[in-house]
């Protein structure tokens, strides 16, 4: 696929930002080039805090049956996601859909977008609607701003049949929302009742494991591998031209990027490296509140009460300190991390494993000297990495209570048909629209014109997605070097105690920890010191942290653990 480019919005990392930018990337690459029985409003016994695992997810979950419609040339090992680096010519292309599922009803549908809006009734939309069967109708949200739209809507009266939630946006009063206002889809997907939408069936039970919120069944998962998708990305034809290796250490790193660094050229060694840092030190993920705890040696542990976790934010702090740094990352907000490699301005930056091809096409007309590369995640003393894995699931699509049982099988239609995989006409549709309208076959692949780029953004694939995998046959090179990363990454990968799991923390707990980022931004930046994140540690476990673990650790007993 030839995605667009998605724009970040921050100089230096952020997780909302991160994740915004991100669901651009995944909508628009993740799926690679596609070629050639009553609603009700909630199970008995809904619990409003907790989670659901082991046996009584079992009852909830679906079956899963695996879809082979085209082997992939990598197959998906360790957690990675599957790699295709072949085009399928039109003529090859499968049928995963083979009659219509929809029954001609209309179904509202609320989601985020990232850039401008297409018209309502575009020929992209209407393309789809005939095939599926189904009429959409979408309210498209800035996905900047989403959070804010989301909890107006759902405090309101007048909700969608159908609703996106990224799994960034849970915070808050929303989880309890999503508990209270969202349809048990149990009665139509638990089981073997998904084999009626086979699509669907085929997505990795992780994902849907991910999906139980409140004790019943009720979102469509968009799954993801578990894998870490942030990768510590460096200038390989600098490298090379200059005789630098790849640092295995962190302290290796730190002497290199002084080597690196040289101010009066505008050459920086590095920009803001905290993601990557975390990942070195073997700190528990920060993308889910639930993902912080792990059971270690009997006892519930925090990231944030973690030696790990300090001695990340140190190192850090000391590429600050050592001017290696690119100092708009010290200023944030100021420019944009990739563009300043690409630019040659830094020589290492981290982000997710999207920017590989995205950055290397870019780059493709404009540098063809420009070639880049992922170092492999090292123990910060040369050893092994530890790694934790990321949630298998991070966006999901509910149905509205009030929904009924027509509307909620048109939308399983439509999120059946978007979850075709790779080398399908669903798929191409899916992805590129229509032929001549949206895109036109080049070599045998296709390439959006102008009116795809404007029309086919990425939408549909929120509301449903087939099991992770990356396929871009112009540059096979890049899914080669993309999957193997996170084959190698992932076996060095452990689920923790609460992988896979949504976790609805008690509203009086669950915005505790919301200062530690800037907190940790901070400290990297010589703003604060680390003593003050272990007094803010310490405030943290007082004011209700060590309750919090109790309350994890009980659950924990009483579910078990999905991993």
């Amino acid at each position: 696929m030839t995605p667009n480019s998605p724009s970040a919005r921050t100089s230096g990392p952020s997780r909302r930002g991160f994740l915004a930018s991100t669901a651009v990337a995944a909508a628009a690459v993740a799926g690679g080039v596609p070629l050639l029985s009553a609603c009700g409003g909630g199970s008995r016994g809904e619990r409003k805090d907790g989670a659901t695992s082991g046996k009584d997810a079992e009852k909830l979950l679906p079956t899963y049956v695996a879809q082979d419609v085209v082997r992939p040339d990598i197959p998906a090992r360790n957690g990675s996601a599957a790699g295709f680096t072949s085009a399928l010519a039109a003529a090859r292309l499968k049928t995963s859909v083979p009659e219509k599922l929809g029954k001609g009803g209309t179904v509202r549908i609320m989601a985020p977008l990232w850039g401008s809006p297409p018209k309502s009734d575009n020929p992209y939309y209407r393309a789809m609607d005939a095939a599926i069967g189904v009429r959409t109708r979408w309210q498209n949200q800035d996905g900047n701003t989403y959070d804010e739209k989301l909890g107006a809507v759902l405090a309101s009266s007048d909700i969608p049949d159908v609703v996106v939630v990224p799994g960034w946006n849970l915070t808050g009063k929303i989880p309890s929302a999503v508990n209270a206002k969202f349809a048990d889809l149990g009665p139509y997907l638990s089981g073997d009742k998904v084999k009626d939408y086979p699509n669907l069936a085929a997505v990795p039970t992780d994902a849907w494991q991910r999906s139980i919120f409140g004790g019943a069944l009720r979102g469509i998962p968009m799954p993801a591998s578990y894998v870490t998708n942030i990768a510590p990305y460096y200038r390989q034809d600098v490298f090379e031209a200059r005789g630098y290796r790849v640092p295995k250490s962190a302290d290796e790193f730190l002497a290199w990027a002084k080597e690196a660094t040289s101010a009066k050229a505008k050459v920086w060694a590095c920009d803001d490296m905290k993601w990557t840092a975390f990942n070195v030190f073997g700190v528990l993920p920060g993308s889910d509140k639930a993902l912080w705890w792990n059971l270690v040696d009997g006892k519930l542990v925090n990231r944030i009460e973690t030696e790990e976790y300090l001695e990340a934010l140190e190192w850090v702090r000391k590429l600050y300190a050592a001017n290696v740094v690119h100092p708009d990352a010290r200023a944030q907000n100021q420019g944009d991390a990739g563009n300043r490699f690409t630019a040659g301005q830094v020589l290492v930056y981290n982000n997710d494993l999207s920017h590989w091809y995205v950055k290397s096409i870019e780059q493709a007309a404009q540098n063809p000297k420009f070639r880049m590369a992922a170092m492999d995640v090292f123990g910060h003393d040369g050893s092994a990495p530890k790694l934790y894995a990321q949630q298998p699931a991070n966006i999901f699509t509910f149905v509205s209570a009030k929904a009924s049982e027509a509307v909620v099988r048109d939308f399983l239609a439509v999120a059946n048909f978007c979850a075709a995989p790779y080398g399908t006409k669903e798929r191409l549709l899916t992805d590129y629209g229509v032929e001549g309208t949206h895109h036109t076959l080049r070599d045998g692949m296709p390439v959006k014109n102008d009116t795809g780029h404007l029309q086919v953004t990425g939408a549909f694939d929120l509301v449903g997605d087939p099991a992770p995998y990356n396929a871009h046959p112009d540059r096979p090179d890049l899914v080669k070097a993309q999957v193997e990363w996170q084959q190698r990454m992932g076996a060095f990968t452990t689920k923790t105690s609460f992988y896979g799991l949504t976790v609805t923390e008690p509203g009086r707990w669950t915005n505790l920890a919301d200062d530690f980022e800037q907190l940790e931004d901070d400290v990297v930046r010589g703003r604060k010191k680390i003593g003050d994140v272990q007094q803010a540690v310490s405030e943290w476990k007082s004011k209700g942290g060590d309750k919090l673990r109790d309350w994890y650790r009980k659950l924990l007993d009483d579910t078990g653990s999905a991993s």
